[in-house]
């Protein structure tokens, strides 16, 4: 799976998503659809933390300390927001991986 995209890769996921939502699969097709979802994710997490080890280097300062500051979306786009606490990926107990 090295080899994939990360937008390829999140396509796939949610088209299995989309296949598992639907009734009538067979068990077999459905687990294997999940067991491919799972890689999936798998992979997806990896990309994504080794996208914000990268963002976390390029945010670090001239003595090399990370000044970590939370990215508003609607701050950036000029909109009010209220400060909400991001999940805890470490601990998300609801993801099966």
């Amino acid at each position: 799976m090295s080899e994939q995209s990360f937008e390829k890769a999140l396509t796939e996921l949610e088209d299995i998503v989309e296949k598992l939502e639907k009734e009538g699969l067979a068990l077999n097709e459905s687990l294997a659809l999940f067991e491919k979802g799972v890689k999936l994710a798998r992979f997806l997490r990896g990309e994504l933390g080794k996208a914000e080890k990268k963002v976390g280097i390029l945010l670090k300062d001239e003595k090399g300390v990370v000044k970590e500051e939370p990215f508003e979306l609607a701050e950036a786009e000029g909109k009010p927001s209220k400060k909400e606490d991001p999940p805890d990926s470490e601990n998300d107990d609801s993801l099966p991986f």
